[in-house]
């Protein structure tokens, strides 16, 4: 059993929402490409909407993005299941870490520029927990 693998044998399924396309296909590629199953959307609604019919293992969303921002889907999704992982990918960190963003207390942040390398690495730690 790989360290992408679940105990039943599935993958570890990641829900990407990433409002700029270019990032998007890139990171779907490079994780696709470090083992994981991952679906992607361009914008948190349509994610959320997905997180509703089916379960994944952890949620990697930019946070500034249109109609639902990366903090409201967090919440939104953190209220549906519990033992989701929550990673946010952004330019603007201090937003996620400021206390009054009411992003879950267990998520992680990791500051856009980032090295694929050190995503992967994240993800797997998180993951691993």
């Amino acid at each position: 059993m790989t360290i992408n693998e679940l105990k039943d044998g599935q993958m570890n399924r990641i829900l990407l929402a990433e409002d700029d396309e270019d990032m998007r296909k890139f990171l779907v590629k490079a994780l696709q490409n470090a083992g994981y199953d991952v679906v992607s959307f361009a914008n948190g609604v349509e994610a959320y909407e997905r997180l509703k019919e089916e379960p994944f293992t952890l949620l990697l969303t930019d946070i500034v993005m249109p109609e639902m921002d990366g903090i409201e889907l967090a919440r939104r999704a953190a209220d549906l299941d519990p033992d989701l992982k929550i990673m946010f990918i952004t330019g603007f960190a201090a937003v996620a870490l400021n206390p009054d963003s009411q992003a879950p207390k267990d998520a992680k942040v990791l500051s856009k520029p980032f090295h694929l390398k050190d995503l992967v690495g994240e993800i797997e730690r998180m993951l691993a927990a």
